[in-house]
């Protein structure tokens, strides 16, 4: 009998969407027909919507009462269809069963459109790749492609899978991962991400990243675990149904053999349907995981952002986070007034210019973006393992590092000059002392720098009545800067991962939810631990991404305040409808009892209810609050 229900299932789900549509417009002017007393036929013209409309809402009742005891709203709507037939209502009949499956092909749209905007990554998955073999190439599906092998790619293709370029420059369009919308320019050496379009030039990369590990693959998985049925006020929507079965079949019965009035009992029936107050949440939390989406954020599930709602605290790592991860030259100071901060920066970036080091790449690079300039090439270029490096520029012997290299060669700092150095040591940041022709000549600080708009999010944050905490493994002075900076009053430096999760842990003890917001492998297991986690989908780690709820795909942290908005907005329209749903139900009984409704009004003013809770519902699509003037 199961296996034969499921069959049946398997046959209702023929179609789809286009099939849906078609059975409402056939069974809308069958209605209309009804109502003006025109049938071409022997029978109501209304059987056609009963027949189109009804039995599939009577077959899924059915199928779910056998293969799991399933008592949701569907049953109630099939008890009152049928009803409305036995006692001759056939208008009534064909009216329940038209708008109930209005309501629910309202709910497929509202859903469909939610999560169009990321679904649309599983079409963009690159199916081909070009691999390499010697002087050879052939064509092969993506999911053959492995680590390690040599692919080319061509304008205007997309890439394959995740790898760097060994060879070959040009531009990608990384907006389905990013959302740039201006080409990145690539050249050999740099990482490209499956999914993403090659603009101009061909270029050959070695895959690093393939099959479900590959980029769009990850992305994918998001859209794919993004399901609003797992929401604790849905199940307890589902609780009140089965509750509202019981009560409305024995308010029907006892109404019938009080009044003698079988019309009453199905009225009753019609209208106690709880087919509002079920689609009450599930369309409006897929509502707002699609505007989520419009905004840079992957929802994984539904009820993280009923969680988000009633978040106390918000945890953020400092780098990379609230920073962009890589350091920067803030200052350059020169000691000696015949040599200027501008010649001294430029020894420097010669110096550093073949440097393999991430801060001697950082000077260099930050040269360039400031002088607008290339550094000279240095000569006798030297690198000193855990002190810095040597090189001649410019005919100058240069020294770049720290104390222990001026230490082994006899170059001496004042306390005056050490003194300066200090005060942006204070602040966080690392100095790298100069020396040029064995004189102290200066030093070059560095430091991670603030995203842009950082300060901006955390008083959006503040006026959410969220507190912001940093937390971060970085140390005092590092963390007290930025801290400061942010105008952010509440934090833990110095922390370890565990201690990550002993801070959490203790708030959620207080009865303050957190939201923990992070990029790397150490903060995967405080986003896992937290109420809500949301990881730096662009630059965190796989691990911080499969271990968040929330994905900010861009890593635009400026959005964070507009997602705050919207989780309290989401459980504003639940509770709405929800609020609606009951008191429309209440009052439809009260006049169903009395006999004032009977069953085709009732069934018109109970589905009416439902259809504005979705049209309610689909409003959080395109939902953004107003800025206030100020």
């Amino acid at each position: 009998m199961i296996i034969m229900m499921k069959k049946l299932e398997d046959i209702m789900e023929w179609g789809g969407l286009k099939r849906d549509i078609i059975f409402l417009i056939l069974s809308g002017a069958s209605l209309l027909f009804s109502i003006f007393g025109y049938s071409p036929f022997s029978f109501d013209m209304a059987w056609v919507a009963i027949i189109l409309c009804g039995i599939p809402i009577i077959m899924e009742a059915v199928i779910g009462l056998v293969t799991a005891f399933d008592i949701k709203a569907d049953v109630l709507v099939s008890i009152a269809l049928i009803a409305s037939i036995i006692i001759g209502e056939d208008f009534a009949a064909g009216e329940i069963a038209f708008i109930m499956q209005l309501g629910a092909l309202l709910e497929d749209l509202t859903v469909a459109k939610a999560r169009a905007g990321i679904e649309k990554l599983v079409h963009l998955t690159p199916r081909t790749a070009r691999r390499i073999s010697g002087t050879s190439e052939e064509i092969i599906p993506a999911e053959d492609v492995h680590v390690g092998d040599l692919l080319r790619v061509l304008p205007g293709e997309a890439i394959p899978v995740d790898g760097v370029i060994t060879s070959g420059e040009t531009s990608v369009n990384q907006a389905v991962m990013t959302g740039e919308s201006l080409p990145v320019d690539k050249r050999p050496g740099d990482e490209v991400s499956s999914g993403t379009v090659n603009q101009f030039g061909a270029f050959e990369m070695k895959a690093s990243k393939v099959g479900e590990d590959s980029s769009i693959q990850r992305m994918i998985r998001l859209v794919q675990s993004a399901d609003a049925g797992k929401a604790k006020i849905v199940s307890l929507a589902d609780r009140w149904a089965t509750w509202i079965v019981v009560i409305a079949l024995t308010a029907a019965v006892l109404t019938w053999l009080i009044s003698g009035e079988i019309i009453r009992a199905v009225t009753i029936l019609v209208v106690f349907c709880p087919c509002a107050l079920v689609l009450a949440t599930p369309t409006a939390i897929m509502a707002a995981i699609g505007n989520a989406t419009k905004h840079g954020f992957l929802v994984r599930e539904g009820d993280a952002l009923e969680r988000l709602a009633a978040v106390k605290k918000i945890t953020f790592d400092k780098t990379g986070t609230l920073t962009y991860g890589t350091p920067q030259v803030t200052a350059v100071v020169s000691y000696l007034k015949d040599l200027s901060w501008g010649n001294l920066y430029a020894y420097a970036a010669s110096a550093e210019l073949n440097s393999e080091h991430p801060l001697g790449k950082a000077i260099v690079h930050s040269y360039k973006e400031e002088m607008k300039n290339a550094p000279t090439a240095p000569e006798d270029f030297k690198m000193l393992p855990g002190r810095g490096v040597r090189a001649l520029t410019d005919s100058h012997r240069v020294f770049a590092g720290n104390l222990e290299l001026f230490a082994e060669s006899d170059i001496t700092l004042t306390e005056e000059m050490i003194g300066k150095a200090e005060i942006f040591l204070e602040k966080g940041c690392t100095v790298i002392y100069l020396a040029v022709d064995n004189r102290s000549a200066g030093f070059i600080a560095l430091s991670d720098t603030l995203r842009q708009n950082a300060a901006d999010t955390i008083d959006a944050v503040k006026a959410c009545g969220v507190t912001p905490v940093l937390l971060t493994g970085d140390h005092e002075n590092a963390a007290g800067h930025i801290a400061r900076q942010l105008h952010i009053s509440e934090m833990h430096a110095n922390c370890l991962p565990e201690d990550k999760l002993i801070w959490i842990d203790s708030y959620e003890q207080q009865n303050q939810p957190v939201c923990m917001i992070g990029d790397g492998i150490n903060d995967a297991p405080a986003l896992k631990k937290a109420c809500v986690g949301i990881a730096m989908g662009k630059i965190g780690s796989d691990i911080a991404v499969d271990a968040a709820d929330i994905a900010l795909v861009n890593d635009d942290i400026r959005e964070l305040p507009h997602l705050l908005r919207l989780a309290k907005r989401m459980m504003t329209t639940i509770r709405l409808n929800l609020t609606f749903s009951m008191t429309l139900n209440f009052v439809a009984i009260i006049l169903a009892i009395t006999g004032i409704l009977n069953p085709v009004v009732g069934a018109l003013v109970h589905n009416a209810g439902s259809v504005l809770v979705i049209i309610n519902s689909a409003l959080l699509l395109r939902w953004k609050e107003k800025q206030k003037k100020r």
